[in-house]
């Protein structure tokens, strides 16, 4: 049977958008897990400022400030945790329902 009824988002997608909004300037680009303890869970997020020089020339890290389409990466699901919390990593038989998008199938691949 069913225990619980569980978020459709993970904490570390949540840490990832309270992030991104107490630091509106900045981008999200990825977060990892730091550790844990009895009652919270820590994750380090790495931000990048899309409109510092430095970044704009970088080879590696230029697109993040090219255009306006990579704004609010972490509240759209861009982010690694976000495209594993809408099942974009997920390939072959059964994942025909995931993209382009969840809501396009009417949430019938999650």
């Amino acid at each position: 049977g069913i225990k619980k009824i569980t978020m459709a988002k993970s904490t570390q997608r949540m840490a990832e958008e309270r992030t991104s909004k107490r630091y509106p300037n900045l981008e999200v680009l990825n977060s990892y897990w730091v550790g844990e303890d009895g009652k919270n869970k820590f994750f380090e997020v790495i931000m990048i400022d899309p409109h510092h020089p430095a970044i704009k020339s970088d080879k590696q890290l230029g697109w993040i400030a090219e255009g306006n389409s990579h704004r609010g990466r972490a509240e759209r699901g861009m982010t690694s945790a976000g495209k594993r919390g809408r099942g974009l990593y997920n390939k072959g038989k059964g994942a025909e329902k995931l993209r382009p998008s969840l809501k396009a199938n009417k949430n019938l691949g999650k």
